[in-house]
């Protein structure tokens, strides 16, 4: 029988990103395979939001770019999007204010056939039952953690290849750490690919098969998410230079 090597969902070899003539990121190579949290850490400024756009396209980068063995590369960002590459940027607001949870996850389940768009949204409304309670209510009137949810909600609709997540914690109340966690998990479960920017180590350990350690825009280290159970450990082995402005930088709550 012919061996076939399966097609690495999310992948990437010699990723760079920059703003004009500024270069923010180097030579960045990393991959996530089915069913996989793949942790992306580093402290403010280490190049983790400049990664993840030039994967999704929103910044620009150089380097070559795979989703189920399709280069997207050459592809504008809302062409990788209806390709199967959902992203949600760590910029609050990821949604549409004025229209209500249901609104806009009707635009959210517009790119797939009438046929699964009801199955769908009641797949969201499990991994998320709060919105179905604020079915009506406009999103500008939602927390700030629910607003997340919702933004989480509209890229998982579209029924994604793999899922891009900036910084999903940040601002966040602690408590609102456990909804992610469970949600991250199933989707997990389910087979998607996620890679997710994240400054919060301890969230990182909670959820992370493996981890990337980003700094100066390159790749430093990576590692099993076990190993993100002792951040110190991370800060010391990865930053022994700069402890005490790196410690601080990184979230532990």
């Amino acid at each position: 029988m012919r061996d076939v090597t399966p097609t690495v969902p999310l992948e990437c070899s010699g990723l760079s990103a920059r703003y004009g003539p500024i270069q923010v990121c180097f030579d960045v190579s990393l991959s996530a395979m089915p069913g996989e949290i793949v942790a992306v850490l580093g402290p403010n400024g280490a190049g983790k939001s400049s990664l993840l756009g030039a994967l999704a396209g929103t910044v620009s980068g150089q380097g070559e770019i795979k989703l189920c063995g399709m280069n997207l590369a050459p592809l504008a960002a809302h062409v990788r999007a209806q390709r199967g590459l959902a992203y949600v940027p760590e910029i609050r607001g990821n949604i549409f204010a004025i229209l209500s949870v249901d609104e806009n996850l009707q635009l959210a389940l517009h790119s797939l056939p009438r046929s699964e768009r009801a199955a769908m949204k009641e797949t969201v409304f499990d991994l998320f039952p709060i919105l179905k309670s604020r079915i009506s209510t406009d999103a500008g009137m939602l927390s700030g953690g629910e607003q997340q949810m919702l933004a989480i909600a509209m890229a998982v609709s579209r029924k994604p290849k793999a899922l891009l997540l900036d910084e999903p914690t940040q601002g966040l109340a602690p408590a609102i750490f456990d909804i992610l966690e469970e949600t991250f998990t199933k989707l997990s479960q389910s087979g998607l690919p996620i890679l997710m920017a994240e400054q919060n180590i301890s969230f990182g350990a909670r959820i992370a098969h493996h981890y990337l350690v980003l700094s100066g825009g390159r790749l430093v280290g990576s590692g099993e998410g076990h190993e993100l159970r002792n951040a110190g450990i991370i800060v010391e082995r990865y930053f022994p230079k700069d402890l005490n402005g790196t410690e601080e930088a990184f979230a532990t709550v």
